[in-house]
């Protein structure tokens, strides 16, 4: 009788514990990792991380559900590639890749685990995918390539370039193949490129100097040290009377004369569209790489005016916004 009620008595004690660690075990293990490496702390990749979190509890898959991580690295090649080790040892279930150096670094480092890019600029050109239907292996993502024409085009209406600079980092691949396009698209039109490669922070003075007195227009590309200094660059810029053009986002609110931005904030939404998808269960190679819809073409008249420039009615009508 003795040895009956002790039993009892551990049974009372032990049941309450069996039945908790049977009901929280699934919920933990269907709780999810998901790792992110932005290629640096621009605004852009920060307004695109946020969508990118706010757009995946939507579907289902909030912090509730979803363990987040980021590390945000200094903008060099070895401090993305480490970044990128560190989750690789973790083995997230997914891995989130802001800007294109961040995802080089992700398809060297990493063979098997999900890789979603965000905010690449021409995710063939820059070696990552092998095609715009299909990434494949264990990729898919979400491009920010515009047709760089259009930006092109608008400034040429405004005032003819004779020689334009290209301020350009040959360590960010999208940076890199931004400066290659507007080449090609010189020798089509007949206007010289003048190109610095700003690859650290402490070379864009002089980057500055060299092509604000030989160039009457600069584009500015897509680069996280050289975007770092934009303040910088639309000074001096507008100082000696040169007009800025850029397909960075915010370009034109912070004195370009011509900007042609995609919206971070949607790429984020796409981004996680498809992480939803591969957390239930497809395969990211059969994903496509998707291109965000809105595409605004921005005039700044302030900056306009200040470089004693009129914009023409036909590029008014085409901009989707226009700076006062």
């Amino acid at each position: 009788m003795w040895r009956r009620t002790m039993i009892l008595k551990r049974l009372i004690y032990i049941l309450p514990v069996l039945i908790f660690a049977v009901c929280a075990t699934p919920a933990f293990a269907a709780r999810k990792f998901v790792a992110a490496v932005l290629t640096s702390d621009m605004p852009r990749y920060k307004e695109a991380y946020r969508a990118f979190v706010k757009g995946l509890a939507a579907k289902g898959y909030g912090e509730g559900e979803v363990e987040f991580v980021t590390q945000t690295p200094n903008p060099d090649p070895i401090s993305w590639a480490n970044s990128v080790r560190k989750f690789n040892a973790l083995d997230p279930d997914i891995l989130v890749t802001f800007g294109a150096p961040a995802t080089l670094s992700a398809t060297q480092e990493v063979l098997r685990m999900p890789i979603v890019f965000v905010d690449v600029y021409g995710p063939v050109e820059t070696g990552i995918s092998r095609s715009m239907t299909k990434a494949g292996g264990n990729l898919c993502g979400v491009s920010s390539k515009v047709p760089m024409t259009t930006l092109i085009k608008a400034m040429m209406a405004i005032r003819p370039v004779k020689t334009l600079g290209i301020l350009y980092n040959s360590r960010e691949r999208g940076s890199y193949v931004q400066m290659q396009e507007i080449k090609r698209l010189a020798a089509q039109q007949g206007f010289a490129v003048l190109e610095a490669n700003v690859p650290v922070a402490s070379g864009l003075d002089a980057a500055l100097t060299h092509l604000l007195s030989k160039s009457d227009c600069l584009f500015v590309s897509e680069s996280s040290v050289v975007n770092r200094g934009m303040d910088k660059v639309m000074h001096k810029a507008m100082s000696a009377k040169v007009p800025v053009i850029s397909l960075a986002p915010e370009a034109a609110g912070k004195g370009a004369l011509v900007s042609l931005e995609v919206s971070p904030t949607e790429q984020g939404q796409l981004a996680a569209n498809h992480v939803a998808k591969i957390l239930s269960g497809m395969k990211p190679g059969d994903l496509p790489i998707l291109t965000p819809r809105k595409v605004d073409l921005v005039i700044n008249l302030g900056s306009a005016k200040s470089l004693d420039l009129q914009v023409p009615f036909r590029v008014l009508s085409l901009a989707t916004k226009v700076i006062k």
